[in-house]
């Protein structure tokens, strides 16, 4: 199947909330429509929902996240508690449940007060299902800086509305498909940014509570293509397991390459994944797209949605979702580190 792209019609949303987005490429599995929701003929006053392209449903997402009226998201603001109900409210509304008594999860290693969003959608298999899959990413931000050409919010679009936009397009497809073996735990950390203290929290707190993790899959900074390289997204730590040739092997391409840059400024220990590796000692890495070279904007006010592009995101989590349904379905335990 290489160089051929897989459609998955269930990837595409009616999303309510905030901005707006086109797609490009007509004839992409992006643009492929989803069937509106049946509507009873019999209530004249119905109207059918305008029918979204993934693309455009992403970027509404990264539009409220990433928005002026959120100030950069930083951990323990409102811009940051009015991104928590938005996720609250997407997972809510794809059927993806509460992993605790509810999505949210207090921090426990800060002094202010914040929440990662955790959800569940519970294997199908009556087996497998008590083996977890986590696939994560952060929602923060740094919020205000210095003023740069008037402008001093850090909008946080790549960094890292984009990995969170993948996470909440991943569980959407298995909130409503239920075509994962295993259960997947989906989560979106706060206060990466003052030192991975989102994950390093709830990281200790499922090992605490003897979750059987069989992996960590984290997201960051996927919102701009890579240039010139021949794979569409790297992973931190890629000579630490064989997790890349697992994701070629099931997307059918060279889809997960390596960076030899990550390595060479540690990014494997600066995300997300890396609590999860500390504690429970299972394959835990980060995907991404940002290499240093293709995005000028790193932890700036030009951080904006403007910038993202919508269509790389799209056809990226539609090449993720055969990967994470075979390592979810597999039925041994097929990634390991080295």
């Amino acid at each position: 199947m290489k160089g051929t792209l897989k459609i998955f019609p269930a990837l595409l949303l009616v999303c309510g909330l905030a901005g707006c987005g086109a797609g490009k490429a007509p004839g992409m599995a992006t643009e492929v429509r989803d069937t509106p929701e049946p509507i009873n003929p019999k209530d004249k006053t119905a109207s059918r929902p305008p029918v979204l392209t993934a693309s455009q449903r992403m970027a509404r997402a990264m539009n409220y996240l990433a928005s002026d009226a959120q100030a950069g998201r930083d951990t323990g603001s409102r811009g940051i508690e009015r991104a928590a109900l938005f996720l609250e409210d997407q997972l809510r509304v794809n059927q993806v449940g509460p992993y605790f008594e509810t999505y949210r999860d207090t921090l426990s290693n800060m002094a202010g007060t914040a929440y990662n969003i955790v959800g569940l959608v519970e294997g199908k298999d009556p087996i497998l299902k008590n083996e977890y899959i986590l696939i994560g990413a952060h929602y923060d931000h740094i919020g205000i800086v210095p003023a740069q050409s008037m402008d001093s919010i850090a909008n946080g679009a790549n960094d890292n509305a984009s990995g969170t936009t993948v996470v909440l397009e991943l569980a959407r497809y298995f909130g409503r498909e239920r075509t994962n073996g295993r259960s997947l735990i989906f989560v979106l950390f706060s206060a990466e940014e003052k030192g991975l203290l989102g994950s390093r929290h709830l990281a200790k707190k499922l090992q605490e509570q003897q979750l059987p993790l069989y992996l960590m899959l984290n997201f960051e900074m996927t919102g701009v293509p890579l240039a010139n390289k021949g794979y569409m997204a790297y992973v931190t730590g890629y000579e630490k397991s064989n997790l890349a040739d697992i994701c070629n092997r099931y997307a059918g391409e060279n889809l997960i390459g390596f960076l030899p840059t990550a390595e060479e400024y540690g990014l494997f220990q600066r995300s997300d994944n890396y609590p999860f590796h500390l504690e429970f000692n299972v394959p835990s890495q980060t995907f991404c797209t940002f290499d240093f070279t293709n995005f000028d904007h790193y932890h700036k006010v030009g951080d904006e949605v403007s910038l993202m592009d919508m269509e790389h995101m799209a056809v990226l989590v539609n090449k993720l979702i055969p990967v994470i349904e075979g390592i979810a379905n597999h039925p041994e335990k097929e990634i390991i580190y080295r």
